[in-house]
């Protein structure tokens, strides 16, 4: 196969990650390719395609013509989607063409996405992202799994990625970041949950006060309007994610109560943002208050009955 640079990289899923990684590798003169479902769509295909545009994208019309076109296929999808668009790609790929799962799937689904791809011929590596990408971009840190993982490392690498092999086992990397994600995703519905519900107190600053001191490391202010702007942003997401997470745990023996309400919590957040409570998504106001409070209050003046997402 060509050098990395020369490649078709084919991106499926052009949502936040897809467009990040499709800017930065087309900046380095990258040919890239996207496929979304959302492209179907007459309310969000819009701005994907003046993105692409702008961008120099080339976007294809199916799973399979997207495949059927690239040396590396890198999935980006939501959780649950994982395997389904593993399947859809893998009878058109090429031989010996890469396959790049960094979707936040537990380790079985990830055994299953590689069967279907390497059956077909392909050459499947799983990827788990280990923190959040638009801080990083590109660069973020990625752990890859499989027995191509040492193969496909350094190509990565020269299209500036920053992966490294976790292990020629499948599952291994997968593991690694969802057994992070229940501490990590557990913490944006805990401080969501616990800010919230003080500010409804009137205790917030005395919580936030006894946290400093026992974490004094963390700045708690910044931090909780951190979580509070990515769970409404990307609630329903990061939902689908702990249901993997979930099933991660399973998959050790384990009842996941702490995952099983993280994904509770998250999809509620993203239910409240779907009914408006935090303004209309286009909104430049949209989840971008530097203080929590202000989306906390619009979470107690909306009425904690039974709002859209679940249990409150």
């Amino acid at each position: 196969m060509s050098h990395s640079r020369d490649w078709q990289v084919g991106l499926v899923g052009y949502g936040e990650v897809g467009r990040i990684f499709a800017e930065d590798l087309r900046s380095q003169g990258v040919a890239v390719g996207a496929y979304d479902i959302k492209l179907g769509d007459a309310t969000g295909a819009g701005a994907l395609r003046r993105h692409a545009g702008e961008q120099g994208v080339r976007l294809a019309g199916t799973h399979a013509e997207l495949a059927a076109g690239s040396d590396l296929v890198v999935s980006a999808v939501t959780a649950s989607q994982a395997v389904a668009v593993a399947v859809a790609c893998a009878a058109s790929m090429r031989p010996g063409a890469f396959f790049l799962d960094i979707n936040s799937a537990s380790p079985g689904a990830k055994r299953s996405a590689a069967e279907a791809v390497n059956a077909a011929g392909g050459r499947y590596v799983e990827g788990a992202v280990m923190t959040s990408v638009p801080p990083h971009r590109l660069k973020v840190p990625l752990l890859l799994g499989g027995p191509d993982a040492a193969a496909l490392a350094p190509a990565l690498n020269l299209l500036g990625f920053a992966a490294r092999v976790a292990s020629t086992t499948l599952g291994v990397a997968s593991a690694t970041k969802m057994c992070r994600s229940v501490m990590i995703k557990g913490l944006e519905a805990m401080v969501i949950e616990s800010f919230t519900a003080a500010r409804h107190h009137g205790v917030e600053d005395a919580v936030i006060a006894s946290l400093h001191e026992t974490f004094p490391g963390i700045d708690w202010e910044k931090q909780a309007a951190y979580f509070f702007q990515r769970v409404i942003e990307h609630g329903q997401r990061r939902s689908e994610e702990m249901h993997e997470v979930a099933e991660t745990v399973r998959e050790a023996g384990l009842t996941p109560w702490s995952a099983g309400g993280t994904a509770d919590r998250q999809a509620w957040v993203a239910g409240l943002a779907d009914a408006g409570v935090f303004g209309p998504r286009e909104s430049n106001a949209f989840a971008r208050s530097p203080d929590w409070r202000t989306e906390a209050d619009r979470i107690l003046n909306h009425g904690v009955g039974t709002p859209p997402g679940g249990t409150p």
